[in-house]
């Protein structure tokens, strides 16, 4: 029944960053152009999507469990360190520059396009580098968390 759900959840995804324009990388370039060509839409976009996130989390939490697993999966962690800090800042960069955010460019992705191929495959090697990276420190008993 999980997988079901899963698609589900992931065609609505899908489909709201398509018809919002997040998946339209000149459209999110506009947004992080302030001083030209600048196109506040995408601000009320990602406001509905905060105030949407905001009660539905509030409307899953009151409950005992979830629907199709034993307990929540959340974060443990609430602190705000220098990997969270500097990966937001490598994701906006790659954001304001490619004009594709992981989400936006997976639905893309369908169209064969070879810039959102060429992100997702960017995408990918990053992720497999900074996995590789963690391990490497870690077994030269290096801390990869603060």
């Amino acid at each position: 029944m999980r997988l079901p759900f899963a698609y589900l959840v992931g065609l609505i995804f899908g489909l709201g960053i398509s018809l919002s324009g997040m998946a339209n990388p000149a459209k999110v370039i506009n947004f992080f152009d302030v001083a030209g060509t600048w196109d506040p839409s995408l601000a009320f976009v990602m406001g509905g999507a905060v105030f949407v996130t905001f009660i539905g989390y509030r409307l899953v939490l009151s409950r005992s469990r979830p629907l199709f697993e034993r307990d929540f999966s959340l974060p443990k962690r609430t602190d705000i360190d220098t990997r969270l800090v500097g990966g937001s800042l490598i994701f906006g960069v790659g954001w304001g520059i490619a004009g594709y955010c992981p989400g936006g460019a997976l639905p893309v992705l369908g169209t064969g396009n070879l810039t959102v191929v060429l992100f997702v495959a960017a995408l990918v090697v990053g992720i497999v580098l900074t996995r590789l990276g963690e391990q490497y420190l870690t077994s030269k008993g290096e801390s990869v968390h603060e």
